[in-house]
């Protein structure tokens, strides 16, 4: 069973659609019983830092976040909660990956919308995946690059479109929402 984090955020509904269409089992639940129990766990989220946190902390699922051996991914803002801080609302986050997530610099374009590719990549998660495929992007908040590093992106600066530490998996971009592309992302997750 695939256990999909409910914590006050939004895209739930699109990552347990693209995991049904997979062919697995999901549930999305604020339990920890479940998350405990499950074979996998998504953290995904379109949201803001702050909010999201305060959720989890109230629901007491940092603790159980942090504490879980089995593959955990991030998608967006949940790639952005894996790391140790963030500069919207000046958020403690849960500490998985050693970076700090900062604001995208003001320019035309922000948020980074739309579809944009890997500068380079790597691992598992990746295993298939064309750099030069463009998969999908909602953010105006980015990670920097750090030893969890796994692809970047290059938008207005390089920033990480994955990372991996130990059993934590997390992309900034939406495999839920980028096509052939991102259900291999996803069915590399699945099949971890």
């Amino acid at each position: 069973m695939i256990a999909i984090v409910k914590y006050n955020v939004g895209n739930i509904m699109s990552v347990q659609n693209a995991v049904t269409r997979l062919g697995y089992d999901s549930i999305i639940t604020d339990d920890k019983k479940d998350l405990l129990s499950a074979d996998k766990v998504i953290l995904p989220g379109v949201g803001e830092a702050g909010t999201a946190m305060k959720s989890l902390y109230e629901k007491q699922l940092d603790k159980v976040i942090i504490s879980l051996t089995k593959p955990v991914l991030g998608i967006c803002l949940g790639l952005q909660l894996l790391c140790r801080s963030s500069e919207e609302g000046n958020t403690q986050c849960l500490g998985i990956f050693d970076t700090h997530v900062k604001k995208l610099p003001p320019r035309d374009k922000v948020p980074h919308t739309g579809w944009d590719n890997f500068a380079w990549l790597q691992g598992d998660l990746l295993d298939g995946i064309d750099p030069d495929i463009d998969l999908f992007y909602v953010h105006s908040y980015y990670s920097g690059i750090c030893r969890h590093t796994t692809a970047v992106c290059d938008y207005i600066l390089p920033f990480s479109a994955a990372m991996k530490n130990g059993n934590f998996y997390a992309v900034q971009f939406h495999p839920e929402k980028s096509a052939a592309a991102g259900d291999r992302v996803m069915k590399n997750f699945l099949e971890l």
